[in-house]
């Protein structure tokens, strides 16, 4: 492993971008010390004392979490990439100076795990470096006015809305069906669409982490969250990040019925193998084995998951279905890189057609369920094959196992909460557009 050099220091002094290539050569830490108490009035004390630190700790984990967030972010300017590593040098001294979080995190891990789901999605650095100041200024220990100055306009701009979004539930009394879909179309129609994701990531962050709380409070924050933020992180288009709220939201409201569906799902194993790890590997093989697929593509990836938990229920509750009757439980999704080239996009239409060749090789397709979204993408420009497949083997029956086809960049814009990367520039009127 190599360490930071006189150059390394030269850079942080000065604040400039450390130079991607270099900032590779730095393995990742992350700090075990536990961060100091400290009351408001000592904070710039404390901050200028952190600051002196840069020969030490402080590089370590500012190149550490500037190295992280930039292999997750992909493509990222040189603008950006010195915007965020100023928000980093800014924030990394206040967040140290904060006290533990009432969940028994670190003030900085907190920051750093809510910045990290914000690179997942593909946020930019704006927005990245938004999240990493959000908590020092709700402590006080910055202001949105110290943060334009210092970071720039659209960051301060990010955080004073993410506050307002935040404050949004407070805006009905009652919190039913009609209410909760109000409050959702009103945050699609009056408020940057980038700060509303702020606020989910947030909610995330905080649902992951709310074992602390009493039980009564547990709730009240989960149906919050299921009523008003995992459909609006749904209407954006960050599905993945829907489905977590959802089987978050359900597991801490209906812990017995989570429970139920939970051990049903961990039923379809074998042996001490997940089901879909055995199909997982078999279709992966399968389509490295094909020479048709190879001349198309330089790499393929398959992965695969269980139905979420709160989507089993509901079709549980559905007509009165018994588990057997649910469909889609098990699931595989083939991510492919065509090869480059001016033809690349086609390319990538035909691996996947290709692919779904290999599959029918494999199992039985049901045709009824099967939908064409690259020939047909919807109106949000989501592009994905979806097809259905028969795996009852020896005759043991088992439920229809759902596969989704796509090259990455139609899976970065599906999956990475960009589904519509204009919905955050734009804004959306009505979150039905993007169902």
């Amino acid at each position: 492993m190599e360490l930071y050099s006189a150059h390394h220091h030269y850079l942080l002094r000065h604040q400039d971008p450390i130079p991607r290539l270099l900032l590779r050569t730095v393995r990742v830490f992350h700090s075990t010390l536990p961060p100091q108490r400290c009351h408001r009035r000592c904070f710039s004390t404390t901050t200028a004392a952190l600051l002196e630190q840069t020969g030490g700790k402080m590089v370590v984990e500012l190149v550490g979490a500037f190295n992280e967030l930039t292999e997750r972010m992909g493509m990222l300017s040189s603008s950006g990439s010195h915007l965020l590593f100023k928000a980093l040098k800014l924030s990394i001294p206040l967040l140290h100076a904060l006290p533990i979080t009432p969940d028994g995190r670190s003030s900085l891990s907190k920051a750093l795990s809510f910045a990290l789901i914000l690179a997942d999605l593909q946020m930019d650095a704006e927005v990245i470096s938004a999240g990493m100041l959000r908590q020092a200024l709700e402590a006080g220990a910055i202001s949105i006015l110290e943060v334009r100055n210092q970071i720039g306009t659209g960051t301060a701009h990010l955080l004073h809305e993410s506050l307002r979004v935040m404050k949004i539930p407070t805006k009905v009394d009652v919190l039913d069906d009609d209410s909760a879909a109000a409050l959702r179309k009103f945050c699609l129609t009056y408020y940057d669409m980038r700060a509303v994701i702020l606020d989910l990531v947030l909610r995330l962050d905080i649902m992951r982490h709310l074992d602390y709380l009493p039980r009564y409070q547990q709730q009240l924050v989960a149906l919050e969250v299921m009523k008003i933020h995992a459909p609006l992180a749904h209407a954006v288009g960050a599905n993945w990040l829907s489905l977590e709220l959802e089987d978050l939201s359900f597991q801490y409201l209906f812990p017995n019925s989570y429970l139920y569906v939970d051990t049903w799902l961990r039923s379809h194993e074998t042996g001490s193998r997940p089901l879909v790890d055995v199909y997982k590997e078999q279709l992966l093989q399968s389509l490295k084995d094909d020479p048709l697929l190879a001349g198309l593509i330089v790499d393929v990836s398959v992965n695969g998951r269980y139905k979420s938990r709160y989507s089993t229920m509901k079709k549980l509750l559905k007509d009165g279905r018994k588990p057997e009757q649910v469909n889609d439980v098990l699931g595989l999704r083939v991510i492919l890189e065509p090869r480059s080239g001016a033809d690349e996009a086609e390319m990538g239409e035909r691996a996947c057609y290709r692919t779904r060749e290999v599959v029918q090789s494999l199992w039985k397709e049901m045709p009824h369920r099967t939908k064409d979204y690259i020939a047909r993408p919807k109106a949000n420009g989501y592009r994905s094959l979806h097809m259905a497949v028969d795996v009852s083997d020896g005759g043991k029956s088992r439920p229809l196992m759902e596969i989704q086809i796509r090259t990455q960049e139609m899976d970065m814009l599906a999956d990475a909460g960009t589904a519509s990367h204009s919905l955050y520039k734009s804004g959306l009127t009505n979150p039905e557009e993007v169902c």
